[in-house]
């Protein structure tokens, strides 16, 4: 099946992640627009040099992945930064119409985000002000819907009183302004969905919380689709730049005319009910939305599975990636490491399929997992591992990766495991901080800024990576030797990295 893919925005997890995953199986074609209609950060796509690509992919493809932010906006981060006009949302909204009555035979699946509200102030992915008083935004919004909802302590109401003495009319205007663009184009898409035009709607909520503006725009969509009864045609929930293969999944599925069974495992007894960092819900809840947008089901039985999810949970307590020297102790005492892998064992042994979502920290994979597995001999024998950023990214592209490999390319997903033990561990875990503390400070480089010695970065990122990946996997991927690793940086920061391998 040919599928045209337009992604959020340019970053390897939008692009390359899907394009490793797609070309897994023989199945997949997957079409992209060229590097120069895309964006680059902060600076818009080409949207009507998008509208054109799509006019001629739509002519040969069997469906269509279509980022609603990328075609409005020019990307994900531009979506929190344009001034757009009402008009722009009027022409988006005819122009799919038309689009679907001349081809209406080519199934349109969609995604828009819930736009985020960081917790912190950095101006990095959002506007200048936010660097400044990005806290207190959160925070306003927090209090104001808490209160609402429940009642506030004496505390926070002291808090929220202070905020709102301090923080400047004209950033909650600027910024309440563009959320309300942002609940428009959500509540069109739904009467697109409604009319036909859109097959399949994915709304993720980008670094959600329980309260404050995400939480009172989901409620909004939530409202319109009760009202226009789509439940099955639109899914909301935590996640963000997993999106691309969600839908991946989901189209594959629906080409297929199959639903796999997926039967979950956890590292903890816990786990289920603890809530991720940056997200707004258990993960046993975050479990059913994934499973169900990417076109599958879950079991009680695993006989009954397709796939075994190995989902890799924190013992009660959340940390970052980078901080596991000092992990809190309930990692230990409230999940049994050595029960989990053993488990995952048993299952291949017997001839299942296992995939792993490694979303027992924040922002990076699991040291103790992934030591265990090689020496149990069985990280090179599992369908796909994941470990990065949130929760819910970390989950949507494990699941697609699953989905794919029941009739996938051995040799592929081996080499897809490679790459993300070295990105999601390896990379995200402990090298990237490292090179914060021991490496920037040297060449007068910050985290959020490269400059232009980005190409020396990337070299000694290379280095290190090549050389702990050699100390750390000892008894895996014996028939694939990784030769060589080739790094570079998509917006001149620490955050994330491409990269090519050479085996």
């Amino acid at each position: 099946m040919k599928i045209a893919y337009l992604p959020i925005d340019e970053r390897p997890c939008n692009i390359d992640y899907i394009k490793r995953i797609a070309r897994s199986s023989s199945d997949i074609e997957l079409m992209l627009p060229g590097d120069e209609l895309l964006g680059a950060k902060k600076t818009a796509a080409d949207t009507n040099g998008l509208w054109n690509w799509l006019n001629q992919a739509v002519r040969t493809a069997d469906a269509i992945i279509l980022s609603i932010d990328m075609l409005v906006y020019g990307g994900l981060l531009p979506s929190r930064l344009h001034y757009l006009s009402k008009d722009t949302v009027t022409m988006c909204v005819e122009r799919l119409r038309s689009f679907h009555k001349t081809y209406p035979g080519v199934p349109i699946y969609a995604s828009n985000l819930i736009m985020r509200t960081p917790k912190y102030s950095s101006s990095d992915e959002e506007p200048d002000y936010y660097e400044q008083w990005g806290r207190e935004i959160f925070l306003r919004a927090y209090l104001q819907d808490k209160q609402d909802r429940e009642t506030l302590e004496e505390e926070e109401q002291m808090q929220l009183q202070e905020i709102a003495s301090k923080l400047p009319e004209e950033y909650i205007h600027d910024y309440e302004t563009r959320r309300s663009f942002n609940s428009l184009i959500n509540i069109k898409m739904l009467e697109l969905v409604n009319e036909g035009v859109i097959k399949f709607l994915s709304i993720p909520q980008d670094d959600s919380a329980e309260y404050g503006y995400t939480a009172k725009d989901q409620k909004l969509v939530a409202e319109k689709r009760e009202q226009l009864r789509l439940y099955k045609q639109v899914h909301m929930y935590p996640g963000a730049d997993e999106v691309g293969a969600t839908l991946l999944a989901r189209v594959y599925n629906d080409f297929k005319g199959i639903r796999p069974k997926i039967y979950p495992i956890w590292s903890s007894t816990l786990g289920p009910q603890v809530i991720p960092m940056y997200e707004d819900r258990p993960y046993a809840e975050s479990l059913k939305a994934h499973v169900s947008a990417a076109g599958c089901q879950l079991v009680s039985r695993a006989e009954d599975a397709d796939l075994i999810l190995a989902y890799n949970t924190p013992g009660r307590v959340m940390q970052e990636s980078w901080d596991q020297h000092n992990k809190d102790i309930t990692y230990t005492s409230f999940r049994n490491m050595l029960t989990f892998v053993d488990q995952i064992k048993t299952f291949i042994d017997a001839g299942k399929k296992v995939m792993i979502s490694d979303a027992a920290y924040a922002n990076g994979g699991d040291r103790e997992l992934i030591m265990l597995l090689d020496e149990e001999r069985v990280l090179d024998r599992i369908v796909s591992y994941k470990g990065w950023n949130t929760n819910c990214n970390t989950l949507g592209t494990t699941i697609s990766q699953g989905v794919v490999s029941l009739n996938g390319k051995s040799d592929i997903i081996q080499e897809n495991i490679i790459y993300h033990i070295l990105d999601d561990y390896l990379y995200q875990s402990e090298i990237r901080m490292d090179m914060v503390a021991d490496y920037l400070p040297t060449h007068n480089l910050t985290y959020f800024d490269l400059k232009n010695k980005a190409s020396l970065v990337n070299r000694e990122r290379d280095k290190r990576l090549y050389t702990r990946y050699k100390e750390m996997i000892l008894y895996s991927f014996k028939e694939m030797e990784l030769k060589e690793i080739n790094t570079h940086s998509p917006w001149n920061r620490m955050f994330e990295c491409g990269m090519t391998l050479r085996f």
